[in-house]
């Protein structure tokens, strides 16, 4: 994180379920950068859907991080843990999860709240209760699995797209058409990846434990340009459906 925030990115995202809010607190605090030039995200885990749950969930992620907001707060899946994906249950903590950040928003401990890994379903369905809209969406989205119609339902909605997983688990800066697109463009592989999700509107979250990729990852490197025509066709045609990371199909 520290190494991230000396290179200019700004947007630091965390969540219950990484175990790592202590130490990103620490490096907010020590970076030297204003508070308010930081923007945070947290996470509601699967195991702190439901009213009470959600509210301590909250308050133990301020605590961890020793701030006195967050910026972002989202609910991380739209299961529940320990919940059969067919019980009545999760629709009822999946909503009262959602009021509880709600009530978060109008105390002033969290300045805007989401959800991530939800399909258009599960946001229309939250959509015919929530008096806060939810701000973004973050998803799995990069070449092989580009969401598209999730992504149209989302503009429709007035939900940003947030892309996580952009470099495939690491397997896609490998990847021949991507090298080839990265070297065409002037750019590394990581950032034509980077910024081909930026390109189609959605915000996205650079990911390295190396300081030398996270400074050739952070914000001021992805900005000002954009993929040639061609460099975007290529990649465009990558589209196989192929998922890296969690799939929410299986939860009504």
């Amino acid at each position: 994180m520290a190494a991230a925030l000396r290179a200019g990115t700004r947007h630091i995202d965390t969540a219950t379920i990484y175990k790592n809010e202590e130490a990103v607190g620490a490096a907010v605090r020590k970076s030297g950068v204003p508070r308010a030039d930081i923007f945070v995200t947290s996470k509601v885990s699967p195991y702190e859907q439901g009213t009470a749950r959600a509210r301590a969930a909250v308050a133990a992620t301020l605590e961890r991080l020793g701030l006195e907001y967050v910026d972002l707060v989202l609910v991380h899946w739209p299961g529940v843990a320990r919940v059969p994906h067919d019980d009545p249950r999760v629709r009822q903590l999946r909503a009262e999860t959602w009021r509880a950040l709600e009530e978060e928003v109008a105390r002033g401990t969290v300045r805007s709240i989401g959800v991530s890994n939800y399909e258009e379903r599960h946001l229309r369905e939250l959509l015919e209760t929530a008096t806060v809209r939810p701000a973004v969406n973050q998803v799995e989205l990069h070449p092989r699995y580009q969401q598209r119609s999730l992504r149209r339902a989302c503009e429709e909605m007035g939900v940003r797209v947030v892309a996580y997983a952009s470099l495939g688990g690491g397997e896609l800066p490998g990847n021949a058409t991507v090298r080839a697109v990265a070297a065409a463009e002037g750019r590394t592989p990581a950032q034509v990846l980077l910024r081909w999700a930026l390109d189609k509107g959605a915000a996205v979250l650079p990911k390295s434990v190396r300081p030398g990729r996270v400074a050739e990852q952070a914000e001021p490197r992805l900005l000002g340009w954009s993929l040639s025509e061609a460099g975007t066709a290529a990649l465009d045609a990558m589209e196989d459906g192929h998922k890296y990371c969690w799939d929410p199909s299986g939860i009504p």
